[in-house]
């Protein structure tokens, strides 16, 4: 994932909605979310080094992942980090157990280029950073979380957060098509308002907007997940192309 929006216990009916978009290149192969027979975990795969960016598991739990942006430390010879949402949705490959979870990550992260980990529900979610070896409990509220810290503000991360906090104030049945018109937001910053991350202006101005469009490298997917107060999870993924239209979507509710 490159940007992830949150909500916890701040809607009557969803006390738990995630919207998050993953950006890549174009060319990296990926299989569309579904099913995994071998750990019964619902995602999407990248094909070419067999990890995942997204998923919910059978207990309706979710893991998330975002790269931490550090072009000048980056080394190719680590594991792929798409492993770590794979490991932290499956019950009998990591403990389930908050701190100890944390330790594993602690002792295991040195093995991985920079990462942000999200894993729980809307009773307890955490975020794992492994750049400051930090575990955040994520309480109730709106949350924005990119390729950096999760107490950074950049440009998108702030309008996202207000564009979520504004529809689910509204109190109503959230509307699946306005969560995707937020994560298609394609405005990018103020030249003045970029973050500076280590790479070029150039490429700082096309990651400035949510929804990335251009020929070699945008946003893939945007995933949107619901869970009621009932328990009920409805999860909508909507594939794009490098123009930035819509070539696949899939829908599953359990």
């Amino acid at each position: 994932m490159c940007i992830l929006f949150i909500s916890i216990n701040e809607h009557p009916i969803y006390p738990l909605i995630v919207c998050a978009n993953r950006d890549e290149f174009h060319q990296r192969p990926t299989q569309a979310m579904h099913w995994w027979q071998d750990t019964s975990m619902l995602a999407g795969k990248d094909l070419q080094a067999g990890g995942t960016w997204f998923g919910v598991n059978a207990q309706k739990q979710f893991a998330a992942l975002t790269n931490y942006r550090l072009p000048n430390k980056f080394d190719s010879s680590k594991k792929s980090r798409g492993n770590l949402v794979i490991n932290a949705l499956t019950p009998n490959l990591v403990s389930q157990n908050p701190k100890e979870m944390q330790i594993a990550l602690q002792k295991s992260s040195s093995n991985y280029n920079g990462f942000n980990l999200l894993r729980g529900d809307e009773t307890h979610l955490h975020c794992f950073d492994s750049t400051t070896q930090q575990f955040t409990v994520l309480n109730n509220g709106t949350f924005s979380l990119c390729n950096g810290a999760l107490n950074d503000i950049w440009p998108k991360m702030k309008f996202g957060k207000q564009k979520l906090e504004k529809l689910v104030s509204a109190h109503g049945k959230l509307n699946i098509d306005e969560l995707f018109l937020l994560m298609q937001n394609n405005t990018q910053a103020d030249f003045k308002q970029l973050p500076n991350t280590g790479i070029s202006t150039t490429w700082e101005q096309l990651l400035s907007s949510i929804f990335i469009v251009s020929p070699e490298y945008g946003t893939r997917s945007t995933t949107i997940f619901l869970k009621d107060k009932c328990g009920r999870c409805h999860v909508v993924e909507r594939s794009f192309n490098a123009y930035g239209v819509t070539s696949n979507q899939v829908e599953f509710s359990f």
